[in-house]
């Protein structure tokens, strides 16, 4: 089981967030980094801003890049749904079977999941 972080995730980490911060403490303590993608790294990070608490917890996870195969991809599943988050898309594609996200639009998530044929136990924050 791996957990993955979209935005909502992230931003929960940052103001401190009991839950968030237990789940991804033992997420690590597995000793796997959390996985998220360039896109959602991009949602949350404002340039000029300090964000330490932040850059603290990136550090702590893997960023994929979102290239462009990966955007392709992204699109396509989006098209099989009707959906228009590609950013949510792609991070269902960094996704296995079984693996836990953390996530604060899971009805849209759950949608990209199921057609994406990936079950993805989905946790709101």
């Amino acid at each position: 089981m791996t957990l993955l972080l979209d935005a909502g995730a992230l931003l929960a980490l940052e103001r401190g967030d009991l839950q968030a911060t237990i789940r991804l403490k033992r997420e690590r303590s597995h000793g796997s980094p959390p996985p998220t993608h360039g896109g959602i790294v991009g949602q949350v990070w404002r340039s000029g801003t300090r964000r330490p608490r932040l850059a603290m917890w990136l550090q702590a996870t893997v960023v994929a890049h979102l290239d462009e195969e990966l955007g392709r991809r992204s699109g396509a599943l989006l098209a099989r749904t009707g959906g228009s988050d590609v950013l949510d898309a792609a991070l269902v594609l960094l996704a296995c079977d079984g693996d836990t996200s953390l996530i604060s639009d899971a009805d849209d998530l759950a949608l990209v999941a199921a057609a994406a044929g990936r079950q993805i136990d989905i946790i709101p924050v």
